[in-house]
């Protein structure tokens, strides 16, 4: 997982304000995550961070977004992704489920999602309109797949997205690290938890 020190260098310098906000949870699925250790890096610091920021965000009122795929998809609401990825999650409702220790609490909004980008064929717009939000925050996985689609999609709709370097993971740091540096290069910010968190103390609901 990087941290502080590996982060690339933005070329935009917005600030992160919970009023502007929704915070995004990409999905972090059990199917998903078998591809983590579970008591080792990447998942341990992904998980800690995620529930770090999604807590203090409820406090200040922010909406959090939880995307997941759904299970036992057929061959049209797969689509090219059967031919990339094969079938997908299966049948088993655990497979679907978000992990169990960053859950959605009661006020949460559960999206469903079917395609890498969080934004397609989905209300995620709708939630931001709604909630007279233009910023949006990234974690969850995969870093340089859905995440890094989603942050692209959020710049061309005219919203600022903050993309967590160490609230993401991927498959490998290479793919994470590439992430990152798109991201702060064409179409976000790049930032830490800390770094996160920090802007927000003091603050109120």
């Amino acid at each position: 997982m990087p941290g502080a020190a590996d982060l690339p260098v933005n070329r935009v310098d917005w600030t992160l304000e919970p009023s502007r906000a929704v915070l995004l949870v990409h999905d972090m699925q059990n199917y998903f995550l078998r591809a983590f250790r579970r008591a080792a890096s990447p998942m341990t610091e992904l998980v800690a961070n995620i529930r770090r920021i999604s807590e203090r965000g409820r406090e200040l009122g922010i909406p959090v977004v939880y995307s997941a795929q759904p299970g036992g998809q057929s061959t049209d609401e797969r689509g090219l992704q059967l031919d990339m990825w094969g079938k997908g999650i299966g049948a088993d409702p655990q497979d679907a489920a978000i992990f169990a220790e960053v859950e959605p609490s009661e006020e949460d909004i559960h999206m469903t999602k079917w395609r890498y980008n969080a934004f397609h064929r989905t209300t995620l717009s709708t939630v931001l309109a709604d909630n007279n939000r233009d910023q949006l925050v990234i974690t969850g996985i995969y870093a340089h797949i859905g995440c890094m689609m989603t942050a692209a999609d959020a710049f061309m709709r005219d919203i600022q997205s903050f993309f967590v370097a160490d609230a993401v993971a991927d498959f490998s740091r290479a793919d994470h690290d590439m992430a990152l540096r798109y991201v702060a290069n064409r179409c976000g910010v790049v930032t830490t938890t800390g770094g996160l968190l920090s802007t927000w103390e003091g603050e109120e609901a």
